[in-house]
């Protein structure tokens, strides 16, 4: 059973925090399904990952385009995950089922907390993942380095 993890991003933009968490997801031998609401987001999102450090490749797709079951990285607005993804980050108060969290080994939220709108859905999903028996992890990177403030 997998646990939530939730990045309070304040420091960092999510073009620049995403790829770390990528990065390590993958080194854990994870596939990841990356879900966001808007398609024309996700086409930035993607754009974004592929300027990415030149020392660096980060393999990814977009779903519904050819080849998506083989992205180890799928960036998606649907809830399926054709690449069999064992670990979801959701972007831009995307939503995660209890269901998908007890089922993956990861499950991350990210979101901006500038945005007050942002923080106010990423708590209401903290307290309905953690009611329906979730295990939950709250980071922050307000000091300048990723703490854990909170864990259920």
């Amino acid at each position: 059973m997998g646990a939530a993890y939730f990045y309070h991003l304040t420091r960092r933009p999510l073009e620049e925090t995403l790829p770390l968490l990528l990065e390590k997801a993958l080194q854990a031998g994870w596939r990841v399904a990356v879900r966001g609401t808007d398609p024309d987001r996700m086409e930035w999102l993607d754009a974004k990952l592929w300027q990415g450090a030149e020392d660096t490749f980060l393999p990814h797709g977009l779903a519904g385009r050819q080849h998506e079951a083989d992205q180890p990285v799928l960036l998606t607005t649907a809830v399926e995950m054709p690449n069999g993804a064992n670990c979801l980050m959701t972007v831009d108060g995307a939503v995660m089922a209890p269901e998908e969290v007890m089922a993956l080994d990861r499950a991350c939220v990210l979101f901006d907390g500038n945005d007050q709108t942002a923080v106010q859905a990423a708590r209401s999903q903290w307290k309905a993942l953690t009611r329906a028996g979730c295990a939950a992890q709250y980071w922050s990177e307000a000091s300048g380095k990723w703490e854990k403030k909170a864990e259920s």
